[in-house]
């Protein structure tokens, strides 16, 4: 197993962490509020917790594969927004106070879609963050062979086609990580391994009990309550593509944010950049605007993805306010601040991936 060498970066961007920083703290002490979930956070867990499992529920007791596969669709679509919405923060530390609490919070939020949130949590927290889209760094942007993500990766002649088959790649990117990539870290195959929480026997004991419980969740109570009335081949097909559905989205939300933006870096020889860590996350990172506005409250806020990666441990229900700060106060420091609507993002998106998938050089 290969580790890369450290970076670090610039200290010439100081002056607007501190300005960003005062302004959010006047802002927060302005509404005697804080920066985790509030009332309307923990109301929007419930709902949605309640969505998944009346869905759940009505899935086990349908009568035709149709009505059943609706019903499983709505399951795991309140699990993947429960996710995004939930789990994202506490990952973070930013939706309870108790950094315990967040950790079992994602445990049990985690289990209808099968991926570990130790597992996660390290690679998001721990090599996405500070190192974003840093070839060998970044564990997110990792060569597939499948899909060139940056200009540092090699080329083959069918990724000219990339810009149109990425959505099959980014739809296969959850049922990779449940059974091949979360085995790979938990063993210590990968980077991540050396980073856990709990390591050791404790931590596998709670990886392979959440794996099987995902797995009677997802699979194993539907053929024995659907016994007789559903095709264990249907089931098993709902299970497949629900979570293929919801796999495509959180590519699209997060990853696919970082390819809009469309800057990709190799680490300097001695990993030392020029530019500073806050200015390099206006490089690789980017805010979009969605319509209606309260859509992005319901997406976790992750099409304000500049602004969770100035301020990871803030609640996302405060981006929209911390996002006007940073498009006034980013410009006074010298680092220009867009944030274009659905359609832009999406098209820099595509020009990226088209233009990784014309070759070396293009």
């Amino acid at each position: 197993m290969k580790t890369a060498p450290p970076l670090h970066f610039g200290r010439d961007d100081q002056a607007l962490r501190a300005a960003l920083d005062s302004a959010a703290g006047a802002w927060l002490a302005a509404r005697n509020d804080h920066r985790g979930a509030d009332a309307g956070m923990i109301g929007k867990l419930l709902l949605l917790v309640a969505v998944a499992a009346t869905a759940y529920a009505s899935a086990l007791t349908q009568a035709t594969a149709a009505a059943f596969g609706v019903a499983y669709f709505i399951y795991v679509a309140a699990a993947m927004l429960l996710a995004i919405n939930v789990v994202h923060d506490a990952s973070h530390n930013a939706f309870l106070r108790s950094a315990r609490g967040n950790r079992w919070l994602n445990r049990l939020v985690s289990l209808p879609l099968g991926l570990d949130p130790e597992c996660w949590r390290v690679r998001h927290v721990i090599f996405h963050h500070p190192r974003v889209n840093v070839q060998g760094h970044d564990l997110d942007i990792e060569e597939n062979g499948v899909l060139r993500q940056t200009p540092h990766q090699r080329w083959r002649p069918f990724m000219r086609w990339q810009r149109w088959y990425w959505p099959l790649v980014a739809a296969m990117t959850f049922p990779a990580i449940i059974c091949s990539f979360d085995w790979l870290d938990r063993a210590g195959r990968t980077p991540v391994g050396a980073r856990m929480a709990t390591p050791g026997w404790r931590g596998w004991a709670g990886f392979l009990l959440a794996k099987a419980a995902h797995l009677t969740l997802g699979i194993g109570l539907p053929l024995y309550f659907c016994a007789g009335r559903i095709a264990p081949a249907t089931i098993l097909l709902a299970y497949f593509l629900s979570l293929s559905a919801a796999s495509l989205l959180f590519v699209l939300l997060i990853l696919g944010t970082h390819w809009a933006k469309g800057r990709f870096f190799a680490a300097p020889p001695d990993g030392r950049f020029a530019h500073g860590r806050w200015e390099h996350q206006f490089l690789t990172t980017f805010d979009w605007q969605i319509t209606p506005s309260w859509l992005g409250y319901w997406l976790g806020g992750m099409n304000l993805h500049l602004t969770h990666h100035l301020f990871p441990d803030w609640s996302h229900r405060h981006y929209p306010a911390l996002a006007n700060l940073i498009a006034r106060l980013a410009p006074e420091h010298g680092i220009p601040y867009q944030r274009p609507d659905l359609r832009g993002f999406l098209r820099e998106q595509q020009a990226f991936l088209g233009r990784m998938g014309a070759g070396p050089g293009k």
